[in-house]
């Protein structure tokens, strides 16, 4: 079986050192989110550092409906009863297998549970079947858990693979519960797929409901490169400066904002990868009771 490509926590923390040392400068730019987006980014990124620990009874304080694990996708399904939310994570690479990977660059028609209309959205054949080995799974559970909660809302989110798994699995959920608000929220993830793959995410779920962080030159977001076809989905909130706060993140335009984080040239996997939202990502096991 063709293992995915995918991004391996212990080497970034290996790297730390290096990156410093090559982390270019960022100049000042006038931009800023509202204080309620940036807490979401903030929530949203500790769910995504949760998701790595192995045991994790209470993510973030709230209620742990399910925890899956096949074929190398991990992830957790939380139950926020005060938001009324159901929180769907997608855990990133952490273990030492995933460093020996092969990688993977061929792009497969896009295909999972409930996806219509399909054309020529392409994505990475990896990233696919991360979602794909688990997909009845979390759909099931998310079913089950809407249907008993039904003015609950569902978020997506992950860091990293994570994240990429995440977009995927998004849109399989809206597509199982149409009239179910649903956002996603992803942390240095990777671009997934073509340009016509990036449309349907934006159409399907929204681009109002695409929460897309990147951290200042964290290269894993552009590691997949535009010149092999690939094509980030909007909309990216780039946290261009630290440490972070709501006036050093900048709400992007499209995709692929020039303005943006791809306004730097990948540095492939750095230090600024493992940090979002001042969060040191798999680092903290209180965000699991």
């Amino acid at each position: 079986m063709t293992r995915f490509f995918s991004f391996a926590l212990p080497v970034l923390l290996l790297s730390t050192a290096w990156g410093a040392a090559a982390a270019p400068a960022l100049e000042s730019r006038q931009s800023g989110i509202s204080q309620s987006v940036y807490d979401n980014l903030v929530r949203y990124t500790k769910y995504s550092s949760a998701v790595y620990q192995w045991i994790c009874p209470r993510p973030l304080g709230n209620t742990l409906v399910d925890q899956f694990a096949k074929a190398g996708t991990d992830g957790l399904i939380a139950r926020d009863d005060s938001r009324k939310e159901i929180v769907v994570v997608f855990r990133g690479t952490s273990e030492l297998a995933d460093i020996v990977v092969d990688i993977n660059l061929l792009f497969k028609t896009l295909s999972s549970t409930g996806l219509t209309g399909i054309k020529n959205e392409k994505v990475h054949s990896g990233f696919q079947f991360a979602y794909n080995v688990v997909a009845d799974t979390v759909l099931k559970t998310v079913r089950s858990e809407s249907a008993k909660y039904p003015s609950y809302r569902i978020v997506v989110t992950g860091h990293s693979l994570g994240g990429a798994v995440a977009s995927i699995a998004a849109l399989s959920i809206k597509a199982a519960l149409p009239s179910v608000p649903l956002q996603l929220y992803t942390f240095g993830q990777p671009r997934v797929g073509n340009a016509e793959f990036a449309t349907y995410v934006e159409n399907r779920i929204g681009t109002a409901n695409i929460f897309r962080a990147v951290h200042t030159y964290d290269g894993v977001p552009t590691i997949l490169f535009k010149s092999l076809g690939y094509r980030h989905f909007g909309t990216e909130y780039w946290n261009f400066d630290d440490p972070a706060s709501p006036s050093s993140v900048k709400k992007c335009t499209g995709g692929d904002d020039p303005t943006c984080s791809d306004s730097i040239p990948s540095t492939f996997i750095n230090p600024a990868h493992i940090v979002y939202f001042n969060q040191a990502m798999a680092l903290n096991p209180l965000l699991c009771i």
